[in-house]
């Protein structure tokens, strides 16, 4: 990873689709970030994701603690370095939870699993709207993420 050369298998997955070249960008980043943030050596990095602006990193079970350490600074850094709007997400969580992560700082109050006609199914995700304001994320990007992550497909709502 530090050389930037990959081996064999590595490039295998690459070319098969398997690892994204976002995911190698991020690798990299994060092993140049382990120096001046500690804590960065005992996260897990499992995937990355992009989708209209925003860049979701699945990082392992509590690793989002040490990733928002800091003072945000190192999340602050990500941001910088790739110009893109940045959302960690555990993996292995049930799906509240990673719905809950997805969305923060909007508080979820319901999700809801609607069956479809056609045999396929929609999570009904109803997020409290805070003021008049515009939401703090980006819809199509959230949904285009979950889609990715989980083969999830959100309807969002907003509830005041």
């Amino acid at each position: 990873m530090k050389s930037g050369i990959l081996c064999s298998k590595c490039q295998a997955k690459v070319k098969t689709g398997q690892v994204s070249d976002a995911y190698f960008r991020i690798a990299r980043l994060l092993l140049s970030l382990e120096e001046k943030y500690p804590p960065l050596q005992d996260v897990y990095f499992h995937k990355a994701v992009e989708a209209n602006g925003v860049l979701a990193l699945i990082v392992g079970r509590g690793d989002v603690a040490r990733l928002l350490g800091y003072g945000g600074r190192i999340i602050k850094t990500i941001s910088d370095e790739t110009g893109k709007t940045i959302r960690f997400l555990e993996h292995g969580v049930d799906d509240r939870k990673f719905l809950e992560d997805m969305f923060a700082p909007l508080p979820v109050i319901t999700i809801n699993t609607i069956w479809l006609p056609d045999g396929t199914t929609e999570t009904r995700v109803i997020l409290k709207k805070r003021g008049r304001r515009p939401p703090p994320i980006n819809v199509e990007a959230m949904k285009q993420i979950a889609k990715k992550v989980r083969n999830m497909v959100l309807r969002i709502e907003f509830s005041r």
